[in-house]
């Protein structure tokens, strides 16, 4: 039987070692290094080994204090280190795999005051200005970057990952957007590229010649003054020259304001850029970036894109991706959103992360869907995100499953997320549920409004019943010209040109997305996107930066919130920028710290400090907020049966399918 992959699944070989295919988990900061318990770190690890992956990357480890990206941050830079990296990597090898430590150094971008850079230029993301390096300094952060590889070898990884792209540490020495220096570290680009090429020359004298050195390249810095094209490949050929292995794709600084990894970023979306460099080195290139599925991958090496590709996030949504499309069932990996709501967003927020689709990853020691030692039967009310995952896990567990819905499909919620231009990863999400429900064992029963009566016999009853629009108490609200966003996203409605949307929480950023659009969503157009968002070809453009360019908005819209603050504010930590961004560039505006008087035909009065202000618009869209549904949960506490209350119908909070699937998997797991 054919490989269903042939390219994604062929072995790599390196000389000194051979990769089994060419799939590399890509280095994601998870946050349980820094907890100190170094076996939930090795399980996690293990587990996506155990899942087929060739080569793991960690997250980023420092080479010393003043590298880290935060205080207390993970590294290598004592021996007593060493000790606990081994009771990963040996897990790892157990499970046949092969792991690289990433050694990261953030340069200016550390959030702390000892941050040391090529110049004292401070980050926009950090409130600390950097010291300029001395040549003293300079060469102590070689030698750091040498002991760490060595201490990683003596720990038993098979390799390192040398971070010199995202605007890190070795990044900053190389573009004019930072170094400003004068003597051989700055100036010309032979004396800028002087640093990382020194640092893998060091590095592969220190660890011998048969352990993996990646050098992580910034292809594309989307930044002023970031490099031209001829320059990336100067660099490439003269890392390759110091002694790497491998050239892993670097795409874009973390102060850039081009996303590159969000959701809205068309899947392979900087393949192209990977694909310039092919053929200008002797040695393996990864690709990177929004390559979340198995065909996306096989497409991007059979185009001569890449040798190898890196997946992150999707090793956080499916530890067995590989194993799952190596036997031809592919339809059953969870699909990773590209949503950032449970890994960058907590990673930012200094907690664990984790992944909306799988609340098991970086949680594997304490989360897990054992078989049941007494089967009972179970009721799901409500096929949406939590329903979902309750029925499943329970179902997985032995338990008899009922699931019912009164819709006639199965999604709730996520089926007007799915229709939002940047959001068509969630029409994966929707059809990876149908699979899985399909291949269960659980009765489902699509358009059927479960009652108290049918419900009774259950020994579990669990209430997933979602939420309603909230009732924003507006004078008129009840009007000809008013629309609730469930008849705008399920297009039960029609929009005029002009509109106001009443609430800007996440709901009404969707809709303005979704009214604002016309054409092809460019999400599904990488050309289109590149244009929006100001992507240009590093050969002809130094970064690879130009000036965005957004199409002409389908409709003039205001979006409207109570409270005085920004509009968008509580958005996600890593996503609620591009969100803005992308609203901006559509004019749309965004107005705070209103109250709302009254709508009529002629539009939404305004309160403010300048009295009563008629806004004029075709159309008013609520997305004032959302209450719990919980008239059957009530019904059937006041009828004394027990049930458990979970996701919206439980908390109705900005329809959070992050905390809806997590709950979901929790009670199941317990039940």
């Amino acid at each position: 039987m054919s490989s269903p992959y042939p390219h994604m699944l062929a072995p790599l070989d390196l000389g000194f070692t051979t990769l089994k295919n060419r799939v590399l988990m890509g280095s994601m900061h998870s946050g349980l290094e820094e907890r100190g318990d170094w076996q939930r770190v090795a399980t996690y690890y293990a587990e996506r080994a155990r899942g087929g992956v060739s080569l793991i990357v960690t997250g980023g480890m420092a080479p010393n204090p003043e590298g880290g990206v935060f205080p207390g941050a993970a590294g290598l830079y004592t021996p007593q280190d060493i000790a606990n990296h081994k009771v990963v990597t040996d897990a790892v090898h157990a499970e046949g795999g092969k792991i690289a430590m990433q050694i990261l150094h953030a340069g200016r971008y550390a959030y702390g005051p000892e941050c040391v850079s090529s110049s004292p230029i401070k980050s926009p993301i950090s409130p600390f200005p950097p010291k300029e390096l001395d040549e003293e300094g300079i060469e102590k952060q070689i030698a750091d970057f040498a002991t760490a590889a060595v201490r990683a070898r003596e720990a038993g990884y098979d390799g390192v990952e040398v971070m010199g792209s995202e605007g890190y540490f070795l990044n900053q020495f190389l573009c004019l957007h930072v170094n400003q220096r004068t003597d051989r570290w700055g100036g010309s680009y032979e004396n800028r590229m002087r640093l990382p090429v020194e640092v893998v020359k060091r590095v592969r004298e220190a660890v011998g010649p048969d352990f993996i050195i990646i050098y992580r390249i910034s292809l594309l810095d989307l930044v002023p003054n970031g490099q031209t094209f001829d320059q990336i490949i100067q660099l490439a050929k003269a890392i390759e020259a110091a002694g790497a292995t491998i050239l892993n794709t670097g795409i874009g600084w973390h102060e850039a304001r081009v996303p590159t990894i969000a959701t809205s970023v068309p899947r392979a979306g900087f393949a192209w850029v990977t694909k310039k460099l092919m053929g200008h080195v002797g040695i393996p290139i990864i690709t990177s970036n929004r390559i979340n599925n198995p065909e996306t991958a096989e497409e991007v090496l059979a185009g001569g894109s890449a040798d190898m590709v890196s997946m992150a996030r999707p090793f956080l949504a499916d530890a067995d991706f590989v194993a799952k499309a190596a036997a031809g069932k592919a339809d059953t990996i969870a699909p990773c959103i590209g949503c950032n709501q449970a890994c960058l967003d907590h990673t930012f927020s200094g907690k664990i992360s984790t992944c909306l689709v799988n609340p098991r990853a970086c949680h594997e020691t304490e989360l897990n869907y054992e078989p049941t030692a007494a089967a009972k039967t179970v009721a799901v009310i409500g096929a949406g995100p939590a329903g979902l995952m309750a029925a499943l896990v329970a179902d997985q567990r032995g338990h008899k499953v009922t699931l019912f819905e009164k819709d006639a499909q199965l999604g709730g919620q996520l089926n007007m997320a799915r229709v939002i231009p940047g959001k068509e990863e969630f029409h994966g999400l929707v059809g990876w549920f149908e699979t899985m429900v399909a291949a269960s064992g659980i009765d489902l029963k699509l358009g059927v409004e479960a009652s108290v009566e049918a419900l009774a016999g259950f020994d579990e009853v669990i209430i997933a019943t979602g939420v309603s629009p909230r009732d924003a108490g507006i004078p008129g609200e009840d009007g000809a010209n008013v629309l609730s966003y469930i008849d705008v996203l399920r297009g039960k409605a029609e929009v005029g040109d002009r509109v106001a949307i009443v609430g800007a929480g996440g709901i009404g950023f969707d809709v303005a997305e979704y009214v604002t659009h016309q054409g092809v969503s460019p999400t599904l157009d990488a050309a289109e996107w590149r244009k929006e968002w100001g992507v240009g070809d590093p050969s002809e453009v130094p970064g690879g930066l130009l000036e965005p360019d957004a199409p002409a908005p389908a409709r003039a819209v205001t979006l409207l919130q109570r409270k005085a603050e920004k509009p968008g504010k509580r958005l996600g930590k890593t996503t609620g920028w591009i969100h803005r961004a992308s609203l901006a560039a559509r004019d749309v505006k965004m107005v705070g710290g209103v109250s709302y008087e009254a709508i009529t035909p002629e539009g939404i009065v305004l309160g403010g400090d300048k009295g009563p202000q008629l806004l004029e618009v075709d159309t008013v869209v609520m997305c004032a907020g959302q209450v719990p549904n919980r008239a059957l949960a009530d019904a059937l506490i006041a009828a004394g049966t027990t049930v458990h209350v979970i996701g919206g119908a439980d908390v109705a909070a900005e329809l959070d399918a992050k905390r809806a699937i997590d709950q979901g998997a929790r009670l199941a797991a317990a039940l």
